[in-house]
């Protein structure tokens, strides 16, 4: 078993740049399959989760490159498969963020039961009771079967816990929904913010950006756009804190 030894007592101080927020990588990875052209992404953090998600949307048939500048480019204009890699959603809980970009643009995605780290009881109650305010249909088995034939539309939606996942989902469908929607008790997290702003670059319009209400009005058609994911603030909060105890710079 590794393990790390410390020996304390010696101030800490340098020079560190943080890594992109994994938390707000992720949702914007998945929502890259609603823009009609190519996205630019930039800060992306190379962890195994993100390398997943890049598996799913590849399999799904979007076309991700790595520029020169380490940017990812994104071109998800000839996505029609609606069921990712089984084994892939089946190893990062992240894959259940392709929900609600699936549902939008295709009409059709098919989930097994997320995997992740197991930190107490994480249910999908509160993202599938969205799902279904915005006109989905939920099927449960084995997998997630969701489908919305007629489309997903504006609705009002409060959700029962200000949970992320859920928020992010019901803005990623609700984007690509037609007509007004609001969701009540939204989480309001740095990297909640930064899907807001992507999904605003590529020519969503929603208000209450940092609160516990947003209000999305349906765009006809998404488009490619460039964004670049804001720092983790935990791993500079970390950084702060151990310059802090050490009298470090």
């Amino acid at each position: 078993m590794a393990s790390f030894i410390v020996e304390g007592g010696v101030p800490l101080s340098g020079e560190v740049t943080p890594a992109g927020n994994k938390n707000e990588a992720l949702p914007v990875l998945a929502a890259s399959l609603l823009a009609k052209s190519p996205v630019t992404l930039s800060n992306i953090p190379r962890i195994g989760d993100i390398h997943e998600m890049i598996h799913l949307l590849k399999n799904l048939g979007a076309r991700v490159e790595t520029t020169p500048s380490q940017e990812l480019s994104i071109d998800a204009s000839q996505v029609g498969d609606t069921e990712p890699d089984q084994g892939a959603c089946a190893r990062i809980r992240a894959s259940f963020l392709l929900a609600g970009p699936l549902l939008a643009r295709r009409g059709h995605v098919e989930l097994p039961r997320p995997g992740g780290d197991r930190i107490g009881r994480r249910r999908l109650d509160t993202l599938l009771a969205a799902l279904k305010e915005l006109g989905a249909d939920v099927s449960i088995s084995n997998s997630y079967r969701l489908s919305a034939p007629a489309g997903l539309k504006g609705a009002e939606i409060f959700l029962d816990e200000a949970s992320v996942m859920a928020t992010e989902t019901a803005l990623m469908a609700a984007v690509g929904a037609s007509g007004e929607s609001i969701i009540y008790n939204a989480a309001c997290e740095p990297h909640v913010q930064g899907l807001c702003h992507f999904l605003s670059a590529m020519g969503g319009h929603i208000e209450g950006v940092g609160s516990n209400i947003l209000v999305i009005k349906g765009a006809a058609e998404l488009k490619g756009c460039r964004h670049r994911v804001m720092s983790d603030h935990i791993e500079i909060g970390s950084f702060i804190g151990l310059a802090a105890v050490t009298a470090g710079r």
